[in-house]
């Protein structure tokens, strides 16, 4: 099971949204039977039996074992991953294009952004599984706390040059073999936690 699995095709994403199906998804982070969660949701055997076929149709689900029980056998599944994200992928005539307009102070710009990393990473992870190869990525995650408006401009501003300076270092259009690797660096405020 993987950590988390990306949804690149649209009915995929449909049967994963459906309710009662994400709430099996999440039940099956532990491997189970139409049986056992049909006891655990509170619908007929019959019933989540459907919505489990939906799901091991477009891979969300993935069968762990067989078991006979007198003249049945059971089928006990469990989901392919511990989550899901959606890629805008699966929607791509309306996916999001931080080319429209490109502006860095812009909050819906920074979501762009975010919907284009999930997008070719999405990719990266798929091809790099149909190849058996791993994907070379990077990523940092931290919080900073400014005491004012002023601070955070300056933090920007230092951030946007040392990262500018990185580049210039590292980069070389001319290099044979070489591959370009896309740079992403935000700051946004932390959600409030709801209470």
């Amino acid at each position: 099971m993987f950590d988390v699995s990306v949804i690149e095709e649209p009915a995929a994403a449909e049967v994963a949204l459906d309710p009662v199906r994400a709430r099996l998804l999440a039940l099956l982070a532990e491997p189970h039977s139409a049986t056992s969660l049909a006891a655990l949701v509170g619908l007929p055997r019959q019933k989540v039996n459907y919505h489990l076929k939906a799901l091991e149709a477009h891979g969300l689900v993935e069968l762990v074992e067989e078991r006979r029980k007198g003249n049945m056998t059971e089928r006990v599944l469990r989901a392919a991953a511990a989550s899901f994200v959606i890629s805008p992928i699966a929607l791509s005539a309306v996916q999001p294009d931080p080319a429209r307009s490109p502006d860095r102070l812009s909050a819906r710009w920074l979501l762009a952004l975010a919907a284009r990393l999930v997008r070719e990473t999405g990719q990266l992870i798929t091809g790099a599984e149909k190849a058996g190869k791993p994907v070379a990525t990077f990523a940092l995650d931290g919080t900073v706390r400014f005491a004012s408006a002023a601070d955070r401009a300056a933090f920007a501003q230092e951030l946007t040059a040392a990262v500018t300076a990185l580049v210039s270092r590292y980069h070389d259009e001319a290099a044979p073999g070489g591959r370009e690797h896309r740079v992403i660096v935000a700051i946004h405020p932390v959600a409030e936690k709801e209470s």
